[in-house]
Formats: structure tokens, sequence, C-alpha cells
């Protein structure tokens, strides 16, 4: 087993430890632990295309919506969310929240973490409400496989995305957001 890999969320509250990583499982799977603070929350609903996301609370209590239905899991419960649904989830209680988290199968779900994280943490010293529209593209262009936005049409959102991803990568208007992610990661250009 790798050494632990740890990810901080300034803005949701999150805290990953990346358990078993695709090169340790050959792909198949991403384990990570999530801690979620107390009011701490995934930024967005979204969806995950490839992916089958399954989440057993050990500790405190989680509120999650799934489609337009919402539920509240607690410890020892499992909460499995297929392809292609639309999720959002909360820490529902006083304290944090500890989640085992399964990614199947595994992608770039862990650069998409490292991602995620790094933006997070430049939106809040920088003190914006939201990221950068050019690192958004740029974001869903690299982890179209990965993550979608709910309720839009993929098409539509995935040909909006890539234009303007293209447009920043001709113009270099990426390398500020390549620096955000790990040494070497790969761009949904190169994987596809």
């Amino acid at each position: 087993m790798s050494q632990t890999h740890v990810i901080v969320n300034p803005l949701s509250g999150e805290r990953i430890t990346i358990l078993r990583t695709a090169a340790e499982t050959a792909g198949t799977v991403l384990d990570w632990e999530l801690l979620l603070a107390p009011g701490g929350r995934v930024p967005s609903s979204h969806a995950h295309p490839e992916q089958t996301e399954t989440f057993t609370v050990i500790e405190g209590r989680m509120k999650f919506r799934v489609g337009w239905r919402r539920r509240i899991v607690t410890s020892g419960q499992t909460l499995r969310i297929p392809p292609g649904t639309v999720h959002h989830f909360a820490n529902a209680g006083s304290i944090p929240a500890r989640v085992s988290v399964e990614s199947r199968p595994a992608l770039a779900m862990e650069e998409l973490l490292e991602t995620a994280a790094a933006m997070a943490q430049e939106q809040h010293a920088a003190r914006r409400a939201l990221p950068r529209p050019v690192d958004l593209a740029l974001f869903m262009t690299d982890f179209e496989r990965e993550v979608q936005a709910p309720f839009l049409p993929r098409g539509l959102v995935r040909a909006a995305t890539r234009r303007l991803a293209s447009l920043a990568r001709r113009r270099g208007l990426d390398e500020r957001y390549r620096r955000l992610g790990r040494p070497g990661l790969v761009g949904a250009d190169d994987r596809n």
C-alpha cells in the first residue's frame, strides 16, 4: 500500500484520505475516506457518468439528495449512487462525519479530488465566491468521464466547456490552472 495521501478542501470542509489508489487496484476502484466538518457539503450537485459511488457512514450523519429524493444516512448505513445519477451530500450533524467512499471504476477520480481542492484553496485565498469560468471549463473538460453538471444536456455542456477550454489553451490561459493540479496531470484531450 502507498503512503497516506490527504486532500483538504477549505471551502467544502472536506478532508479526504486516499486509502487505495487506482494504480493499486488496476483501475477498478479508488477507496477513500471522507471526513466532513459540521456544516460541510460538496460544493454543488453533480453526477458521475461512468462511475458508481458507494458511501458508508462510519461516524456521524450525512444528508444526501439523490435525484429529487432526500435521505439521511447514519453510522453503519450504506448508500450506493449509480452512474449518471445526480446527487449532493452534506454533513447533517453537529460532529464531523466520517464516511468510507468507493468510486468504481477509479478513472482519474483521485486527480479530480486533488484539482478541485487546489482550485478551492486558490478561490478561498482570493476570497472569490465562485471559481474562475476558464478554470471551471478546463476542469469539466479534463474530468468529463468523472463528473458532469446536473440537469443540463451533457452534449451541450461538453460542447461549451470544450470550446472555452480550447480557446483558453490557445491563449495560454490554462497555465495557472495546470499549476494547480498534480504534476503530469493528464487532460481529457490526452485520455480520449
